[in-house]
């Protein structure tokens, strides 16, 4: 194993992985176990692969871990998933970001995950962003409202609005784009997970269930992304061929007031979760 983690290294290694990790159910399915132990396998598995992610010098992670489309489920699969991610996001000690539409959750899930945020925002040696309550097309529709606001309140004008700007208004304006997305369980779709984002990225689909992604999965995941590099370097050349649009200072402000706005609700939660 430590021979084929130095071999990996030697090429291109990732800097940014998301992963959409399917199969927890199918698991429990094949396991004959409650649909939950499924999920709970899958908190653990994620644990495990964060530690193989940092050891082969990943540094950021984005995982697709309840999607709006699963407040379809029923409500003792649902509240389920919510106790688990309260019970194993305590358990981190990296830095945690929360991307998603929060204002669908329960005020005790708001304040556990603004009080994660705040308290891990300056750990430097990793970042894990956490997709919660979230599809792409909400992500956009929210970033689509944020600027047609800007526009209204002459903060911005129409002419302002590029690719920059939207990037810049999505949940993961904090995040460079993933290099690499993993999708488990054999699935071959996105199902509506950071389609803006992923745009240049290479997309691996693998047959294995989530709760049974091994290292030497994750290794040939990095070594199919080192074979796609060349071909990512040239489509990244003719990108950067394009003309370059800067911000300018009224569209900067704007940028800047609105990156704020979300900051302090985030605080604002964190404090009354402490005054409480």
């Amino acid at each position: 194993m430590t021979l084929a983690l130095k071999i990996i290294k030697t090429g291109h290694v990732p800097k940014h992985v998301a992963f959409i990790m399917d199969g927890n159910r199918r698991y429990a399915e094949k396991q004959k176990k409650a649909g939950i132990e499924g999920h709970v396998e899958g908190f653990d598995k994620l644990a495990e692969t964060l530690k193989w992610c940092r050891d082969l010098g990943i540094i950021e992670v984005t995982v697709y871990a309840f999607s709006i489309e699963n407040f379809n489920r029923s409500e003792e699969e649902v509240s389920g998933l919510m106790e688990l991610a309260r019970d194993k996001l305590a358990e981190q000690g990296i830095c945690i970001r929360v991307i998603g539409n929060l204002s669908l959750l329960s005020e005790d899930m708001r304040k556990l995950f603004a009080e994660a945020m705040i308290i891990t925002e300056n750990n430097d040696k990793a970042t894990l962003n956490i997709a919660f309550s979230y599809t792409s097309r909400d992500e956009i529709t929210h970033a689509i409202k944020d600027i047609a606001v800007g526009v209204k309140h002459a903060d911005i004008l129409p002419e302002d609005v590029n690719e920059n700007l939207i990037s810049q208004c999505l949940y993961t304006y904090k995040s460079l784009n993933p290099d690499l997305l993993i999708r488990t369980s054999g699935e071959v779709r996105l199902s509506d997970f950071l389609l803006w984002q992923i745009s240049n990225s290479c997309v691996y689909f693998t047959n294995v269930l989530w709760p049974e992604f091994g290292i030497w999965n994750l290794l040939s995941a990095i070594f199919y992304y080192q074979k796609c590099y060349s071909d990512l370097q040239r489509i990244a050349k003719v990108q950067q061929l394009k003309p370059i649009i800067e911000h300018n200072d009224r569209t900067s402000m704007y940028i800047n007031k609105l990156h704020h706005e979300r900051q302090v609700m985030i605080e604002n939660i964190y404090l009354s979760t402490v005054q409480s």
